[in-house]
Parts: structure tokens; C-alpha cells; sequence
């Protein structure tokens, strides 16, 4: 069995098209990836995301951990607390987190849902 890994992932440029962020309130961001893994009936995945600027309603449907490479974007809970993104962050959302992301400048983030 072969371990999924990825080199340099800021080098990655080869990304397929993910489509539009669903729930826009402003502009038009648009997602690209490379899955990386894919667990059994889709419980648990990681990869490689990129999204362009806009802002969108986000609701976390499970668990997912995210280190952002590049870009920069805020995630505001609906309780009011601002979590403002640079590369090198890493951040933790808990299932059923809501909110919006507002993508300032195009963000590249390795993730891990489960």
C-alpha cells in the first residue's frame, strides 16, 4: 500500500476546478484542489484547497483542521469572533462552526476533515 503524500505544495499548480463556493454573498470565489485521500463512504479527507476572493456563508458539516499556505481571509463565527487568516496559520473548525469566510487575497490551505 502506497502512502498519499504531496512535495512542495505550494508548487502544486495543477489543480482541478472545484466550482463556485455555494452561499456568496459577495463576489465569485471559485475552489480548486488535488484530494489527496478519500476515506471509506467519504468519512474522512485531506488535500490541497485554493479559493479566489469573495465572501460566502460557511458552515463546517464535520471536523476539519486546515494550515493555510498562502493568502490571507477572514472567518467571522456567528457568535462574533474574528479569526483572521495569514499564511502560515493553522486553525481547527469544529463540526457545525458557522459563520462567513471573506477571501481577501486567493488562499492555499492543506486540509484534513474527518
Amino acid at each position: 500500500m502506497n502512502t498519499p503524500l504531496l512535495q512542495d505544495p505550494l508548487q502544486i499548480t495543477n489543480l482541478q476546478d472545484w466550482g463556485e463556493m455555494p452561499e456568496m454573498l459577495e463576489g465569485q470565489s471559485r475552489v480548486a484542489g488535488v484530494l489527496l485521500h478519500k476515506g471509506v463512504q467519504g468519512q474522512s479527507e485531506c488535500g490541497l484547497w485554493r479559493c479566489t476572493p469573495g465572501k460566502w456563508k460557511c458552515h463546517v458539516t464535520r471536523d476539519e483542521f486546515c494550515h493555510f499556505l498562502e493568502g490571507r481571509c477572514t472567518y467571522v463565527h456567528e457568535s462574533g469572533e474574528v479569526i483572521e487568516i495569514r499564511p502560515g496559520s493553522s486553525a481547527f473548525f469544529r463540526q457545525d462552526w458557522k459563520g462567513t469566510c471573506t477571501v481577501h487575497q486567493t488562499v492555499k490551505k492543506v486540509y484534513m476533515i474527518r
